[in-house]
C-alpha cells in the first residue's frame, strides 16, 4: 500500500476477502475506490494472495458485483471488529456470491499449481466470498480488527500468537501512533 505521503508500506490483512476491502468501500470510503473498470479487478487479482497465472476475464456486471461484495465484506468485518452482530443483508450478498462456481486450480506436469483457463469474474467473486465465509465462521472470526490509529480504518485478521495486534502496519500507523503518544507524555505541562 501507499501512505498519504506517498511512502509505500506493507499491509497484510490476513485473508483474500479483506484484501478486496483495500480497493475502496461503502459511504465515505468510496473516495478511495480503485475499481473503476473491469481491468482494475483483473489487476487487483494479479496483486492479491492468489497464486500467479490467473487468466481472468471480467465484465462490467461482474465489476459491479465485485464492488457490492467488497462493501458487504467491509461492513461485516467492521461489525465483527467492533463486536456488533453481523447484518443479514450483508450476509445475503456474501452467500449469493459464494453460491457460484469458484476458481479452479490444477496441478501442472512439473508439480506447480496453475489455474484452469477461462476464469471469470464470477468465479473470482465466489472464491472471495467463500474466503469471507471461512473467515467469519472460522477460528479467527473473533480476531478481525480495525487499525487502532485515529484516522485509519483498514481491517485485518490478527493472527499474532497473543492476539494483540493493534495496527494495520507497525512501520506506518503503529510508528506514528507511538510517536504521538511519546510526544504527549513528554510535552511540558500547561500551567
Amino acid at each position: 500500500m501507499v501512505s498519504g505521503e506517498g511512502k509505500p508500506y506493507r499491509f497484510d490483512p490476513g485473508t483474500l476477502c479483506l484484501e478486496l476491502t483495500t480497493t475502496g468501500g461503502p459511504g465515505a470510503f468510496a473516495r478511495w475506490d480503485v475499481l473503476h473498470q473491469p481491468s482494475d479487478l483483473v489487476t487487483w487479482a494479479g496483486c492479491s494472495r492468489l497464486p500467479d497465472g490467473l487468466d481472468l476475464t471480467v465484465s462490467a456486471g461482474e465489476l459491479e458485483r465485485a464492488r457490492t461484495l467488497r462493501d458487504a465484506v467491509f461492513l461485516l468485518a467492521a461489525d465483527r471488529a467492533h463486536g456488533r452482530p453481523l447484518r443479514a443483508p450483508h450476509l445475503d450478498v456474501v452467500n449469493a456470491a459464494a453460491a457460484g462456481p469458484p476458481l479452479i486450480a490444477r496441478i501442472e506436469p512439473d508439480g506447480t499449481r496453475a489455474w484452469a483457463p477461462g476464469a471469470t469474474g464470477t468465479q473470482l467473486l465466489a472464491t472471495v466470498a467463500r474466503d469471507a465465509i471461512d473467515l467469519f465462521t472460522g477460528p479467527y472470526s473473533d480476531r478481525v480488527r480495525e487499525c487502532g490509529a485515529h484516522n485509519c480504518y483498514l481491517l485485518f485478521v490478527d493472527t499474532s500468537r497473543p492476539g494483540r495486534r493493534r495496527w494495520c502496519a507497525m512501520e506506518h500507523c503503529g510508528n506514528r501512533e507511538k510517536v504521538r503518544a511519546h510526544r504527549a507524555r513528554n510535552a511540558p505541562a500547561k500551567p
